[in-house]
């Protein structure tokens, strides 16, 4: 069984930083993509960015050059890094990571914008 455990979220002012945490245990073979999305109240939820195992990253353009996604394969961990926050970044975010042909999503955490 492969459990995700997020850490990180929380309120924050407008133009403040967050970095969220997921670290991924249990019978995990190998980990190619991991991931962070996330979802606002009465929304779709959406892809925030990306990393292969290889490095590449891949962002939303809402966060082009505000958020930054990395991993550490040895901790099976990745990291989203947050700055200039703005109130529309208000949402639960997921964190998804992909092995073989399984994904898998961590709880959720919350990350509020506001003044």
């Amino acid at each position: 069984q492969v459990q995700l455990v997020e850490s990180g979220g929380g309120l924050v002012q407008p133009g403040g930083s967050l970095r969220l945490s997921c670290a991924a245990s249990g019978s995990i073979f190998r980990i190619n993509v991991m991931g962070w999305y996330r979802q606002a109240p009465g929304k779709q939820r959406e892809l925030v960015a990306v990393i292969t195992s290889g490095g590449s990253t891949t962002y939303a353009d809402s966060v082009k050059g505000r958020f930054t996604i990395s991993r550490d394969n040895a901790k099976n961990t990745v990291y989203l890094q947050m700055n200039s926050l703005k109130p529309e970044d208000t949402a639960v975010y997921y964190c998804k990571i992909n092995s073989g042909a399984l994904n898998y999503w961590g709880q959720g955490t919350q990350v509020t914008v506001s003044s």
